[in-house]
């Protein structure tokens, strides 16, 4: 609401446009900050987040469909798959994830026979779509040149989105997916596409030395998967019946809406990035 009791204008993609800038730019800012001055600072970042971001789609799986995933075991062993990842990369991540699935299996008995699968389940989903995933964006800071690669993956992320939510704008008028997304539509795609493969090339060739034809590729592979992303979590919105995980950003929902096309991207970020400019 304005100070005059009007309600606030939503833009025409269903934003608080202003606030959802600010919310960008401040968290934006931090990450930035955390990356040129110390950049191990965002494994922490990472951790914070995906602690969040599991306390809200724990909170929505409940809330909309009554599914009771294992909060505090996926809670605790999220956090030990990013911080784990520090000093045992890739191993360190795979052994927190087994042994949290073990942990959410044993910890659901307690609720007797009816929904088991179902909560059990849910729970090895929520591990390893938000704490497994985002465990890839910790690792990309691991290298010397960590923070390079962390900006290369954010500016790419940023980019599509940006590019798509333009020309989405202006030009939308085709929907991709009409009952999942209504407002994502092919120009804003192609938009996304273009700035991607822009925002590629030029971070790839310029701030990890590649070549201009793997940040095209990295550029390519990411606009899609960020997109897949996207859509992957208006399914499951719809599907419970809510409008956003949480409210924690405004203009943005919660933290886990913010995160939709990041999870997806920084596995495949730490894979591209990893073969076309092996670290040191």
């Amino acid at each position: 609401m304005t100070s005059d009791g009007a309600p606030v204008k939503a833009s025409r993609a269903g934003r608080d446009l202003p606030a959802a800038i600010g919310v960008g730019v401040l968290l934006g800012g931090g990450v930035l900050l955390a990356l040129l001055t110390a950049r191990h600072v965002f494994v922490g970042i990472v951790a914070v987040a995906v602690a969040v971001a599991t306390w809200e789609l724990t909170g929505a799986l409940r809330r909309g469909a009554g599914i009771g995933v294992a909060r505090w075991p996926v809670l605790l062993g999220g956090q030990a798959m990013v911080w784990l990842s520090w000093p045992f990369g890739r191993d360190g991540v795979l052994a927190a994830f087994v042994v949290t699935i073990l942990v959410c299996l044993l910890w659901r008995l307690r609720g007797g026979v009816e929904g088991y699968l179902r909560d059990a389940s849910a729970s090895v989903f929520t591990a390893a779509y938000v704490p497994l995933f985002a465990s890839f964006a910790a690792m990309l800071v691991l290298p010397d040149d960590g923070a390079n690669r962390v900006l290369c993956f954010l500016i790419l992320v940023v980019s599509s989105d940006t590019g798509g939510y333009i020309a989405g704008v202006l030009f939308g008028k085709h929907p991709m997916a009409p009952t999942i997304s209504p407002k994502k539509s092919w120009e804003g795609f192609s938009g996304s596409l273009v700035a991607g493969v822009i925002a590629g090339a030029l971070t790839v060739s310029l701030v990890l030395d590649g070549q201009w034809w793997q940040g095209v590729l990295f550029g390519l592979a990411l606009v899609c998967v960020a997109t897949l992303g996207d859509l992957v979590e208006s399914v499951m919105k719809r599907d419970l019946g809510i409008k956003d995980m949480g409210t924690l950003l405004p203009g943005h929902g919660g933290l886990m809406d913010r995160m939709d096309s990041l999870l997806p991207s920084a596995v495949v970020s730490y894979l591209l990035l990893g073969l076309f400019v092996p670290a040191a």
